[in-house]
């Protein structure tokens, strides 16, 4: 009886996390949505589980240390954060092409 509700869990939780992984490039929520699925497959299968304890640790170990260097190593992290996020924009409507409803005012091209 408990195998069809694992198998909808392992489905479910497959679907985010592949949906989550084709994100990842793009500007928005990619790995949030790769932990959201692993969420959904740890509340059935323990592999999941080790995966997103593994997950959190080196997202801890990583918010510590940046949490320790100088505040120019902060913001570099930062700024380079945010261009790479804008060159992944620019390049994505370069490819996918600027939706129709932005603005003509807004600077990109069509």
């Amino acid at each position: 009886m408990d195998t069809p509700y694992r198998v909808l869990v392992g489905l479910v939780g497959a679907v985010v996390v592949a949906f989550g992984i084709v994100t990842i490039p793009l500007p928005g929520p990619g790995w949030l949505t790769v932990i959201a699925g692993l969420f959904v497959l740890a509340t059935e299968f323990a592999w999941a589980e080790r995966l997103l304890e593994y997950t959190r640790r080196r997202v801890a170990q990583w918010t510590e240390w940046l949490g320790r260097q100088a505040l120019w190593v902060r913001v570099g992290v930062a700024l380079l954060t945010a261009a790479f996020v804008y060159g992944v924009l620019v390049v994505t409507l370069h490819v996918t092409g600027v939706p129709g409803w932005v603005p003509g005012w807004v600077p990109l091209w069509h």
